[in-house]
């Protein structure tokens, strides 16, 4: 649990970015940094934050055709008992411009919502969007209970207030949620036949694939891109995160790679001089002297890793303001610097492209999140325990494994709960998945592209002929659903083109199946 995995998303999790405009010191990229033990070994997903907030606006500014409802549905607080006990209101966008309606069983197409605002998932999903139109689709994006405006008790504070409050933030809890949701939603609109697609990314991915397993009565199949649904136990290698991020800088630049692998020593050796703490500051251009190395390291850590999981062939913003392919561009700074340029200088030219490519930010500020928690950093510490490690032979990061103790200690010390490693493969499966798929399961695509870190605990195989993966050499972090643009390679073209096959396949499936049964009523009549 050491020295790098934080939150978003998500998905991740943990940094809160604040872009300030230029002036003086006091302005800058503001990050939340943590000195917990506990925040170092959290999965990383994209995370929502205050920047993409502002990213949110530009995007209804920009794309006016992304129209959609904001509406709140009574969600009980524990599904699993007959306790009276507070209800809340769960946050959902919709959108009806193209649907067919009920009588023409117009298919409902469901994100389920993530670890952060559904705004920020549902304006960075615009391949449900693009293809809305071509299926007559209703569009619904429930928010994760816990998350943005979809808060038990009223307010965060409440909700995160201590282990009892946060109790109810489960996967299970979440899942029942988008259950019940849907549901009602087709009861009042008078679609209890139109068939439900489920969609999610990252996290939400995750609980795609498990909505379709746990509830198969309610959707008829689930595209579940970058999902790490293995990343539990000892199913996948716990270097595998960190050993995918290092290869991805790798391919660009051996001489990259082994200037970030070098990096980390000479951050120590730094700091342990007289006034090796400012000199760091100066040199990556801090707002105000560090703390530690160990904040510098978590921030560069972050960075890297993040850079990999949006790799991606075009410019975008989905974390940050990015050129295309944003791991060449970082090792071209790091490589193509002055000769006489030491090893943390090119560090900092190279990591400016993740937190500075615009050239707007004067200096960065870190500042402690003044609870340092956050809604993902619970459900770690209690069902998603992902392990990771890093290894010495052939990660970039420094050598470190994962320590269970520490962490079960940490989650300990900052929420008063242990962790139950073992309760998502027994609540989900994941151990000998291909068997427990084949019998069990149908009509789940499972999408990731080898770039993104994430893939090493997807499923990357055909499990049957209903349960499908589409594998890409280039791809990124749910690559698949973002929206199209005229630089999509022709390999993404062909992908989502292959995704829209099955699930009009599934969808007409579904319809024909219901027409047989009401051709066999009304022969019965």
């Amino acid at each position: 649990m050491a020295n790098h995995l934080c939150l978003l998303l998500f998905i991740t999790f943990v940094s809160v970015f604040v872009l300030y405009g230029l002036s003086s010191p006091a302005n800058g990229l503001s990050l939340s940094s943590s000195s917990s033990v506990l925040s170092k070994r959290l999965g990383r997903f994209p995370r929502y934050n205050f920047q993409n907030r502002a990213r949110i606006q530009q995007f209804r500014r920009d794309r006016n055709e992304y129209r959609y409802e904001t509406k709140f549905f009574t969600q009980r607080l524990d599904h699993f008992s007959f306790a009276d006990l507070p209800k809340f209101s769960q946050r959902y966008l919709i959108n009806s411009d193209h649907w067919l309606g009920a009588s023409a069983l117009g298919p409902i197409f469901l994100y389920c919502g993530n670890e952060g605002d559904i705004e920020w998932f549902a304006t960075n999903s615009g391949f449900i969007w693009d293809i809305a139109p071509r299926f007559g689709a209703l569009l619904v994006f429930p928010e994760h209970r816990y998350y943005g405006e979809s808060m038990p008790y009223g307010t965060m504070e409440e909700a995160y207030k201590n282990a009892t409050t946060l109790s109810y933030l489960t996967t299970e809890q979440a899942l029942a949620d988008f259950a019940v949701f849907v549901t009602d939603l087709k009861r009042n609109l008078s679609a209890e036949a139109c068939p439900v697609v489920l969609f999610g990314g990252s996290y939400g991915g995750m609980l795609a694939a498990w909505m379709r397993l746990k509830y198969p009565h309610i959707a008829i199949g689930a595209l579940a891109s970058s999902a790490p649904i293995l990343q539990f136990e000892d199913i996948v290698p716990p270097e595998t995160f960190y050993d995918i991020v290092s290869n991805d800088f790798k391919r660009e630049s051996s001489s990259c790679f082994n200037t970030i692998k070098n990096s980390w020593d000479a951050i120590i050796a730094e700091g342990q001089k007289e006034n090796g703490l400012q000199q760091l500051t100066k040199t990556f251009r801090f707002c105000r002297v560090l703390n530690s190395t160990d904040d510098l390291s978590d921030w560069l850590d972050s960075a890297y890793s993040y850079l990999a999981m949006v790799d991606y062939p075009y410019p975008a913003n989905f974390m940050m303001p990015l050129p295309g392919h944003p791991i060449k561009e970082v090792c071209r700074k790091i490589d193509g610097a002055r000769s006489d340029a030491s090893i943390l200088d090119r560090i900092y030219a190279g990591i400016s492209v993740y937190y500075n490519y615009t050239g707007d930010v004067d200096c960065f500020k870190l500042d402690d999140d003044p609870h340092g928690l956050d809604g993902w950093d619970w459900q770690a510490c209690t069902e998603m325990v992902m392990p990771m490690s890093s290894s010495q032979e052939n990660s970039m990061f420094p050598a470190d494994n994962f320590n269970y103790s520490s962490y079960k200690e940490e989650c300990w010390n900052t929420f008063r709960v242990n962790p139950r490693p073992r309760w998502v493969t027994t609540e989900f499966g994941g151990h000998d998945i291909e068997t427990t798929l084949k019998s069990f399961g149908s009509n789940i695509i499972f999408s990731n592209g080898l770039l993104d870190p994430w893939s090493g605990g997807s499923v990357l195989k055909n499990l049957s002929d209903t349960i499908v993966a589409f594998v890409t050499k280039e791809g990124a972090h749910h690559l698949d659903l973002r929206p199209s643009t005229p630089e999509d390679p022709k390999w993404l073209v062909e992908q989502r083109e292959a995704e829209i096959r099955l699930i009009q396949g599934w969808i007409e499936t579904y319809r024909q199946e219901k027409e047989a049964k009401f051709s066999q009523l009304k022969r019965s009549w």
